[in-house]
């Protein structure tokens, strides 16, 4: 149970991290009066662009990461159930 506590706290951090960053870099294109505005709109959309990819690279490792396990546990299992096979066909019948 403290593993999903533990996770919560840290997507919590790294969102605020996120939202902090996003507000930080907003302040500095609106302060900044040497970029024309065509430029900064640029910037923009390279970084919500860049971090749509990011999004969705973790998504796909997490996807693979939970079908390796899914697999993992499956093969698990069929083993456990072929060690019990062997096991009851070895008994001696009394």
């Amino acid at each position: 149970m403290t593993d999903r506590n533990d996770n919560s706290t840290i997507v919590m951090l790294n969102m605020a991290g996120v939202a902090l960053a996003y507000v930080l870099l907003g302040i500095s294109l609106w302060l900044s009066t040497d970029v024309p505005l065509s430029t900064k709109g640029y910037w923009g959309m390279g970084i919500v662009l860049l971090t749509i990819s990011l999004i969705n690279v973790v998504k796909y490792r997490f996807d693979n990461q939970q079908r390796d396990d899914r697999i993992r546990r499956i093969e698990e299992v069929r083993d456990e159930k072929m060690l019990e096979e062997a096991l009851l066909d070895t008994k001696p019948n009394v």
